[in-house]
């Protein structure tokens, strides 16, 4: 099952709205981010799925104002309607016999090791990084993200990382 964070704008949610009429001021949907049930628990590396809206021809977010439960971005993603939403997932570390651990290369970005270290990329190509988060002091963590995030969507999925009651953990 896992844990699951949905990212909207400040538009109104659509089961509070006082009319139909303020359709087009439902919020949006900018992200969902999933973590899946860890079975390792504490030993293994999370795994993450990151869904966000599509991109039109002019390379701008399609607008995603779900009405309910269907319409969300999660429900297009189990259902496997696809065609105007993006998934992508984190990269899966490595083990290294040296270290003891599972290891990713942030490219001397990231400092130190972290259960909340990830890279976010899509799976047609897995070397483009489209985010990296992680820890490079005690509380103090950097991150970079690319297309086809913007910088909410990108904040936004590194602070899911921070829930305490993660089902990976």
């Amino acid at each position: 099952m896992g844990t699951k964070f949905t990212v909207y704008d400040n538009g109104v949610n659509p089961q509070k709205a006082s009319s139909p009429l303020e359709s087009g001021t439902f919020r949006q949907e900018l992200a969902a981010v999933c973590y899946e049930t860890n079975v390792l628990g504490f030993k293994g590396p999370r795994k993450m799925s990151v869904i966000v809206p599509g991109m039109n021809m002019v390379h701008e977010r399609v607008c995603i104002r779900p009405r309910n439960e269907h319409e969300t971005l999660l429900a297009r993603w189990q259902n496997k309607h696809t065609e105007t939403i993006i998934e992508l997932q984190n990269k899966t570390p490595v083990w290294n016999d040296d270290t003891q651990s599972y290891v990713l290369n942030f490219h001397g970005r990231v400092t130190q090791a972290s259960v909340k270290n990830f890279q976010i990329i899509h799976g047609n190509d897995p070397d483009y990084i489209v985010m990296q988060f992680g820890r490079v002091a005690e509380d103090v963590f950097t991150m970079d993200y690319n297309y086809p995030l913007c910088a909410l969507q990108a904040f936004a999925i590194a602070l899911s990382s921070f829930d305490s009651k993660l089902a990976c953990e």
